[in-house]
């Protein structure tokens, strides 16, 4: 799936290589600060040394994901354990004015200072030097991953083919098994960060790493934790009608002795390498099999289109509604293709290094429909970068970390077939009367089959980090949180000898997930907020604001707030509401339910 670096998150979660002597790295001793003006010079002088620090660090995993050696490798490890130190100081230091009354501001930056890192370490120097260590090298055991037969190696994309092809389920399970092959050497790895990231949540007074991420919401943890299931409840109902007809589907295609009609579907056979995203499934899943399916891959093959080509497509959807051209640095310093001198990290991530409008995409850019959606949401996070650059380090980041992934999967809603024939990607439009349920039909493929996935990564790390999982059963309450709330199985016994989570990027790169889901929810709400400024009456499954100025504008009016105010006010620059709410999703795919409720009639749903 498409995220930033963890440190790009908030930037706060890095700071790093700086001055070494204390009185420039970090601040005085609270005992001596006592009245508001005093705080606020505090904090003033801090988050001055901090966004210096972040470029450093952000400037280290750039070249270390763009480079992996162990140049690179030492180099990232020893600016992530300065960072650790700095940031542990600043927020031990913020927690002693949590009770002094101060102006709205500096209160803002204090409630940011003390939430500001996902991965605090212990206030221990071997301690916060292994656990820079482990973040370093699980992240490259990933992009360093390859399932080898013989002399035959294979990368994740190539193997991803395999499954997307879905022309062989023997071929499918074989490449499923192999990637899962390149993380079990993280799973010890991954059990030492448990308890060195643990140990710094404690210290900083949470009971454990998961409350620390619930923290970051301008809510008690706890109640985002109802948040997230309220959320999850209404969007239930619709998942499990797509997961009823896709099974039904599978089923008779491939023969019931390799999906069975009943019960959870086997991973291996969704499309995907973590079966979060069903869209290779559209083929065979479309209601109107029979009508040209959207898609543009045959037409960029054929372009021939390079990578600043499919750039450039994105680039103009952001520019047409009124923001500016992607700077003349971003086409000198990202990486678009693979290189083939050095090992990188190909997962596609938007980076701002400097924090002040240096733009980069770090990604392996290939001419398909899913790298021209990737790219599109990628460009989301760089264009949020660009309209808060002004504002203070501090408030450099999304007003939750959902709305930075929301940003451009919004947009995307509005890139309809007249769009892409417009482009000259796309020769003909669909038939209007079947196109509807056609293109709901490929949304949800990629969108609402992601739901549940998204929202099964972090509750297994919650429970990890509470105890309530132990490092005896990773695996198995894996596949515990996967069957329950996805309703898919492992093909293959599985056993604790794997380590199955590692198999996805953002364990190995402790980036939390659960912002993906409120990014799902979000991107449908903001939708219907930016159709009713652009004016749209009628169906929200049929509005496209592309080109419209008004739109863009407010649009551009929420991203340049970044996090200096809390979310519920960027969310009502665009909405008009203050709560999250997954109606407007609901109500986007209210069609495909009514069909999809109509296929599955007489059909035993669930599992």
């Amino acid at each position: 799936m498409r995220n930033l670096h963890p440190t790009l998150l908030l930037p706060l979660l890095t700071l790093s290589c700086g001055p070494k002597d204390p009185s420039a790295t970090e601040p005085k001793g609270a005992a001596g600060i006592s009245s508001p003006e005093e705080i606020r010079t505090f904090v003033e002088k801090t988050e001055e040394v901090l966004g210096q620090l972040w470029v450093v660090q952000e400037n280290a995993w750039w070249n270390h994901e763009t480079d992996i050696n162990p140049e690179t490798a030492a180099v990232a490890a020893d600016v992530e354990s300065q960072v650790m130190a700095a940031v542990g100081a600043a927020v031990a230091e913020s927690a002693h004015f949590a009770d002094v009354k101060v102006d709205p501001v500096t209160d803002r930056k204090l409630a940011l200072m003390r939430r500001s890192t996902t991965l605090p370490a212990p206030d221990d120097d071997d301690a916060r030097a292994e656990l820079a260590g482990l973040v370093t090298e699980m992240p490259g055991l990933y992009g360093q991953g390859q399932y080898c037969v013989d002399d035959n190696c294979r990368r994740l994309e190539e193997l991803s083919d395999v499954l997307a092809e879905g022309k062989d389920p023997e071929a499918m399970l074989d490449a499923w098994v192999g990637w899962r092959t390149v993380s079990p050497p993280m799973r010890p790895l991954y059990e030492r960060f448990v308890e060195l990231g643990n140990a710094g949540a404690v210290e900083m007074g949470y009971s454990d790493l998961g409350v620390l991420w619930r923290s970051g919401y301008d809510m008690p943890a706890d109640d985002f934790a109802v948040e997230v299931d309220r959320l999850w409840g209404q969007l239930a109902p619709l998942y499990e009608q797509l997961h009823c007809y896709t099974r039904a589907k599978l089923s008779d295609h491939y023969g019931a002795e390799v999906v069975p009609p009943q019960g959870p579907i086997p991973a291996h056979m969704l499309g995907n390498m973590w079966a979060q995203d069903w869209s290779s499934l559209y083929p065979l899943l479309a209601p109107y099999p029979d009508e040209p399916a959207v898609n543009i891959t045959s037409a960029l093959e054929a372009g021939p289109t390079s990578a600043e080509d499919m750039v450039r497509y994105g680039e103009k959807f952001f520019t047409d509604l009124g923001f500016d051209p992607l700077p003349e640095s971003f086409w000198e310093r990202s990486m678009l293709v693979r290189p083939d001198d050095r090992e990188v990290v190909c997962h596609a991530s938007a980076w701002d290094p400097d924090h002040d409008g240096d733009l980069r995409l770090k990604m392996c850019i290939r001419p398909t429909q899913e790298d021209f959606f990737v790219i599109h949401h990628e460009l989301g996070h760089l264009y949020y970068f660009w309209e808060y650059r002004g504002l203070s380090p501090l408030f450099q980041s999304g007003a939750h970390d959902g709305f930075h992934e929301a940003i451009g999967d919004t947009l995307l809603l509005s890139v309809t077939p007249r769009y892409l024939q417009e482009l000259g990607l796309l020769e003909t439009l669909p038939d209007p009367e079947r196109a509807v349920l056609n293109e709901q039909m490929r949304v949800a493929l990629e969108r609402l089959a992601f739901l549940p996935f998204s929202i099964v990564v972090d509750q297994w790390r919650w429970k990890v980090f509470s105890g309530e999982v132990t490092p005896e059963q990773y695996n198995a309450a894996w596949w515990n949180l996967r069957t329950k709330l996805q309703g898919i199985e492992s093909p293959v016994p599985r056993s604790e000898a794997d380590f199955d989570p590692g198999a996805k990027y953002h364990i190995p790169a402790n980036t939390p997930y659960t912002r993906y889901f409120l990014s799902s929810v979000l991107q449908f709400q903001l939708h219907r907020g930016l159709c009713d400024v652009a004016g749209f009456e009628g169906d929200l499954h049929t509005c496209s604001i592309q080109g419209n100025a008004a739109a863009g504008a407010r649009y551009k009016q929420m991203l340049a707030m970044g996090a200096s105010q809390p979310w519920p006010d960027a969310l009502e620059v665009v909405t008009g509401q203050r709560q999250m709410d997954a109606q407007a999703m609901v109500d986007y795919f209210a069609p495909l339910m009514t069909w999809l409720e109509e296929q599955n009639e007489g059909q035993t749903c669930g599992w």
